[in-house]
């Protein structure tokens, strides 16, 4: 007869909302806060005298980057660099390319258009926007966006003096996972280890709680965020639990991300973008003609700049001025606007505002009055109207804003890369349980497959703790298809069209694979003994049975062969029990066997290919020499410049360098620096670096003799003096070793003394030396020459004064009797007999005692010695 064989499909699947990594070994992390218009960067680095957590500051001593990325004739500009070209090239520098990840192009140009971000985009063979560059070179999204994160490393890498590789990104909650997969790609290709990703709202949570005690309190608390592109509130619940360490019952801080809810397309940008087409109609009636300058690139480069710090003014001021030179065709602009027009032009914004913290509560089921405080981040925060809207629904006078607007998720975050690490540990620790955003759904599909109802087809419920590994069992005979999908419960990340973001196909047996696998089952009838019990211990073999019912069945689920559950560990007295019989029982045996498993995903939310990536990787690794080599060369050249103006100005008003050089030679010298400054801005802009390397070698062969004999003028006798003084002290020191240690032994003193002579003769022959040479001519002596004989006679002398005292001999009294040492060897005979006696132990007694005297005495004379 056949067995009856059912096909079990066990498939595992990772959704990860933070992607864990093994942790990081050593003792020096970061966190990078990508947001769409700015960079930060936060260091943990654990060395003395240093802050353990500090926020990296940039080339230009700012704690805060542009994220910009530019590609303008043939070399790369990032952060500042690039900003400070976005109103002469607004076609070359990248901005939002976080926020254009693993987005259909379409949706890329209708963004691009809305920001007037004139791009040459293009789309790739995903479907995905890319940019060409001026160079006919494309670039995806990742490779923009891997551009930044590797500047940010460099940042970290600045601050602590050493290469910081592991890291912590934060990402918003509404990125779903095409984009959180795209952010770790773009982080792989800078070269960066990803130890996780972190929603934003987690890291604020984080650097909230890490100084706060929740043990008798616990609270609810809204993190309201309104940065550059994006606005969203988070519900979160901060408490503490007990728990035993070292023996010990301690409360740990923990909190738990209940709900979060956004608008992914208003912030700071949208209310800018108010004000750039209001001026940008101004401007226009003041043209006449029908021109729009909205056609210019370069126009509205110039006037985004502006309305930009124009805002910001607003934000303290009620009224505020524009003023844009040349803004187009050499026509210059100037306005003034007030707070109240702003505030008007953005009047349906404000309700838009307050939608995430009333969504927050409705779904929670909370209300104003259970939330402890609603804490601000984001720049976005700081305008005036949005604040007074934010009082006015929640019904309080002053907003809550402990957090630094601007660091706090980065701080948080550095927080959460300190734990991951092996090297770090923190003295506070603070539990975060954060949550999916998005519901996901398993979707499975194949021939003759029938969708079982029982089953529940939610994979992930939205807000369930992550990262988290989730199981389903599905029965199947045939190859079939999975895919994983957003639930259509609830709303797509801004830019997806499609429900699906994972597809994969089932096959074969195979092939292993590390994604999924088949549970074979084999169901058969086994005879087994079987024991039929007295009454008396028929309850505990009931007992044994279902301990042995439960242990197979645990057999069953690690997939291993079930044994048999006749095993009891209650002790049955034979003779209560009767003859054994058999009975058939009915058993499963578990096989593995591997699934072959393909990803048929597509479409722009899916990762460059092995292919793309490697291409990728080797023009970004190109672009990183040429910028090393870029850096170099204007460093290199700064140095040559900074050394012409330096000597050219001491040439001219140091009347010291006029002792110590001919009128020849700095006639020569200036007429060489000249020389070399006409071709520094002539024939070397486009130079390379061991050029103005060779120059700057070729001005040093001059103009160093000079400076040496000009820091000789006076470091010489500063040196010779403290030689002179040093000399009258060594005096002092042989006397006192004359009179205070007389056991140091004379020919070492002597070769003090002698050397010290020496030292004194070779001094009074370089001076003398020195006064017959004339100043602008080499020294007959140096500094340095002399600091090293005194520093060699210091040796000596240490070497001498540390010889200690000898210690005292000790004689050893003779025995007074002759009995007494006749008794004395016969104790030490009878005693090699193994026979005692008194006196000779007592003699004995008194010799250790005489001799830990002795010991004493050398302990005490010793001490004396040292003191």
């Amino acid at each position: 007869m056949a067995l009856p064989r059912t096909l079990g499909i066990l498939l595992a699947v990772l959704v990860a909302a933070a992607i864990a990594v093994p942790p990081a070994s050593a003792a020096v992390v970061s966190s990078i806060d990508l947001g769409s218009e700015w960079l930060k960067v936060a260091a943990v680095h654990l060395a003395p005298g240093r802050v353990p957590i500090a926020v990296a500051i940039n080339e230009m001593s700012k704690r805060k980057s542009p994220a910009l990325a530019a590609l303008a004739d043939g070399n790369r500009l990032i952060g500042e660099e690039a900003a400070g070209i976005t109103a002469r090239h607004p076609s070359k520098v990248f901005a939002r390319a976080r926020d254009l990840l693993a987005k259909p192009f379409p949706y890329v140009q209708s963004v691009a258009q809305s920001l007037f971000l004139p791009y040459d985009l293009v789309p790739d063979a995903r479907g995905a926007a890319a940019v060409r560059a001026d160079d006919g070179q494309v670039y995806s999204f990742e490779e923009i966006v891997a551009m930044v994160l590797h500047y940010a490393a460099g940042l970290a890498d600045a601050h602590v003096g050493a290469p910081v590789r592991d890291a912590v990104v934060t990402v918003p909650p509404y990125f779903g996972q095409a984009e959180r997969r795209a952010v770790t790609q773009a982080a792989q290709l800078a070269g960066i280890n990803v130890l996780a990703l972190v929603n934003e709202h987690a890291g604020a949570a984080l650097q909230y709680g890490i100084d706060k005690d929740f043990s008798n309190e616990s609270r609810h608390v809204i993190f309201y965020d309104m940065g550059s592109g994006s606005t969203y509130a988070a519900l979160v619940y901060f408490s503490a639990y007990n728990t035993k360490q070292f023996g010990k019952t301690v409360s740990v801080n923990q909190f738990q991300v209940k709900d979060v809810r956004w608008n992914p397309k208003l912030g700071g940008l949208e209310m800018e973008m108010r004000l750039v087409n209001y001026f940008a109609d101004q401007f226009n009636k003041q043209l006449g003609d029908g021109v729009d300058i909205r056609q210019s690139p370069k126009a509205m480069a110039k006037l985004k700049k502006q309305v930009k710090r124009t805002k910001e003014i607003l934000s303290a001021n009620t009224a505020a001025p524009i003023s844009v030179e040349s803004l187009y065709d050499d026509v210059d602009f100037r306005s003034t606007i007030t707070r109240e027009k702003f505030e008007e032009l953005c009047e349906d914004l404000w309700e838009q505002a307050l939608n995430p913290v009333k969504e927050v509560l409705t779904h929670s089921g909370m209300k104003i009055d259970d939330i402890y405080a609603v804490e601000l981040i984001g720049g976005a925060t700081r305008v005036p109207k949005l604040q007074a809207k934010l009082q006015e629904f929640l019904g309080r006078r002053e907003l809550d804003r402990h957090l630094d607007a601007d660091e706090a998720i980065v701080l948080g975050a550095s927080l959460h890369a300190a734990n991951l690490s092996d090297g770090i540990k923190l003295n506070r620790k603070l539990g975060m349980i954060d949550g999916s955003t998005y519901a996901f759904v398993l979707e499975i599909d194949g021939p003759d497959y029938v969708k079982d109802e029982s089953i529940d087809q939610v994979l992930v419920p939205r807000m369930k703790k992550m990262p988290i590994k989730m199981f389903r069992s599905i029965r199947h005979t045939k190859d079939f298809d999975v895919s994983l999908n957003y639930d259509k419960a609830y709303e797509l990340p801004p830019g997806v069209s499609s429900h699906r973001f994972a597809e994969y196909s089932v096959s074969g047996l195979a092939d292993a694979s590390e994604k999924a696998e088949a549970v074979i089952e084999i169901t058969e009838w086994v005879e087994v003994p079987k024991k039929v019990l007295t009454l008396e211990s028929n309850t505990t073999n009931q007992n044994s049975s279902e301990a042995g019912v439960t242990n197979s069945t645990a057999d069953t689920k690690e997939n291993l062969s079930s044994s048999s559950d006749t095993n009891s560990s209650t002790t049955i007295d034979e003779s209560n029990a009767q003859e054994t019989v058999t009975e058939k029982v009915l058993k499963k045996r578990t096989f593995r066997v591997p699934l072959k498993v393909i990803e048929k995903t597509a479409g722009a939310g899916t990762i460059l290919s092995k292919e793309l990536y490697s291409e990728a990787k080797s023009r970004l690794e190109a672009l990183n020499k040429k910028d090393a080599e870029r850096r170099k060369t204007a460093e290199l050249k700064n140095n040559l410049e900074s050394y012409i103006y330096s000597m050219k100005e001491k040439l001219e008003e140091s009347a010291d360098i006029l002792t110590v050089s001919t009128e020849q030679e700095r006639e020569s010298f200036t007429e060489k620096l000249s020389e070399v400054q006409d071709w520094l801005y002539m024939d070397g802009e486009d130079a390379q670096a061991n050029e103005f390397q060779e120059r700057l070698d070729q001005l040093k062969a001059i103009g160093d003799p000079i400076l040496f004999r000009l820091s000789e003028l006076k470091a010489r006798p500063a040196a010779c003096e403290n030689a002179r003084l040093y000399l009258a002290e060594l005096e002092k020191i042989v006397r006192n070793w004359e009179t205070n240690k007389p056991w140091l032994p004379k020919k070492r003193v002597d070769e003090v003394v002698s050397e010290a002579e020496k030292v004194k003769r070779w001094l009074e022959e370089k001076e003398t030396l020195q006064k017959s040479t004339p100043i602008y001519s080499p020294p007959a002596f140096t500094s340095d020459e002399v600091y090293q004989k005194v520093l060699d006679l210091q040796d000596q002398v240490s070497s001498v004064n540390r010889i200690p005292k000898p210690k005292p001999k000790i004689e050893k009294k003779p025995a007074k009797e002759e009995p007494a040492s006749n008794e004395k060897t016969a104790s030490s005979e009878s005693t090699s007999n193994g026979t005692e006696h008194t006196e000779g132990s007592q003699e004995s007694k008194a010799s250790e005692e005489d001799h830990s005297a002795s010991k004493t005495n050398d302990s005490e004379s010793k001490s004396h010695d040292e003191l």
